[in-house]
């Protein structure tokens, strides 16, 4: 049986992972700035840098955790900019591949060239197993959600907000 005390680590995690988000955004545009990018326009060269094949825009969604159309409107930003263009999808006729190109690879790299530092900290305050644990337990995290929450929270009634009725 769980206690209030475990339903407050939990809570106090979630928490924790919102404000670590938004830190990890702040510092992240800091960070990237120069090399005209934002942390959203990062994440996607990076989604993309580091899958196999390029990708259509509903799986880099997907795989972000980020609704289609956010994904597509920060693809049209990189495409206004050179770093990445449309290919065709032998698999789908209407889901262009993205695929980044050589000014995006260089845009990917100075965005890593410039968080490394940061990276080079964290390894040495935390250490490579604990970063390695928390990664795990964050993948742990999310699968489970994923797989198991999210079906049951979209199964939700929706409650609607009261009105206040006009006299």
């Amino acid at each position: 049986m769980h206690t209030p005390t475990h339903q407050t680590q939990v809570r106090d995690l979630v928490i924790k992972i919102f404000e670590t988000n938004g830190l990890l955004i702040e510092t992240g545009n800091a960070l990237v700035r120069h090399a005209g990018l934002t942390s959203a326009l990062w994440q996607v060269l990076a989604a993309l840098g580091y899958a196999p094949t390029p990708q259509p825009v509903a799986h880099i969604a997907r795989r972000m955790g980020l609704t289609r159309q956010a994904v597509q409107r920060l693809v049209n930003v990189l495409l206004e900019r050179g770093f990445v263009r449309l290919e065709p999808n032998p698999h789908h006729q209407r889901a262009q591949l993205v695929v980044l190109t050589a000014s995006g690879s260089t845009a990917l790299a100075a965005a890593e060239a410039a968080e490394a530092p940061m990276s080079q900290q964290l390894l040495q305050r935390i250490g490579a197993k604990r970063i390695a644990e928390a990664a795990a337990v964050l993948h742990e995290i999310s699968e489970l959600i994923a797989n198991d929450l999210a079906p049951l929270a979209q199964a939700q009634p929706v409650h609607a907000s009261p009105r206040k009725r006009k006299a």
